[in-house]
């Protein structure tokens, strides 16, 4: 087992490594605008997850699926040359949902700020339908000092 916090530097390495490496050594014509967004590296140092996303249609990331997948053992020599460990960890592509996951929730966001602008265009014009405030004030309780039971609020002069 190695120590999380080098298997955390180590997937930081592994991800500059493999974008570098997407930019200037893979050749693919499927390859489209892709970026590495994240990397994480097993503690045992055996495995790399790599997350990548795509600017493009569903068939432009269809095709930097397939272009990533058949460049696997180049970039994974890439990352065995450039990293410091005894054995090369194998390189898993992921795409990265988290745009996905942001665009929807942007959506949520856009329709309750259109719910929240319909109930205050509503509101607007609405009265309340008995008194605005409808507690009891303390004003009124002025006069009556004493409690149903007959307690006074002013503590006893005999216990002074």
């Amino acid at each position: 087992m190695a120590d999380p916090a080098r298997a955390a530097k180590l997937a930081d390495r592994i991800k500059v490594v493999v974008a570098q490496a997407l930019e200037r050594r893979v050749k693919d014509p499927r390859l489209g605008f892709v970026t590495i967004t994240d990397a994480r590296v097993t503690n045992d140092l055996q495995h790399a997850t790599l997350y990548y996303t795509v600017f493009g249609d569903e068939t432009q990331q269809a095709d930097t699926r397939k272009a990533l997948e058949s460049a696997k053992g180049v970039l994974r020599s890439e990352v065995g040359k450039n990293i410091t460990v005894r054995l090369t960890p194998t390189l898993e592509f992921v795409p990265d949902e988290i745009p996905v996951n942001a665009s929807h929730l942007e959506e949520l966001l856009r329709a309750a700020k259109a719910r929240d602008a319909e109930v205050a265009a509503l509101a607007e014009g609405a009265v309340f339908a008995g008194e605005s405030d409808p507690y009891r004030k303390d004003d009124e309780d002025d006069e009556d000092d004493e409690d149903e039971e007959g307690f006074t609020d002013e503590p006893d002069e005999a216990a002074k």
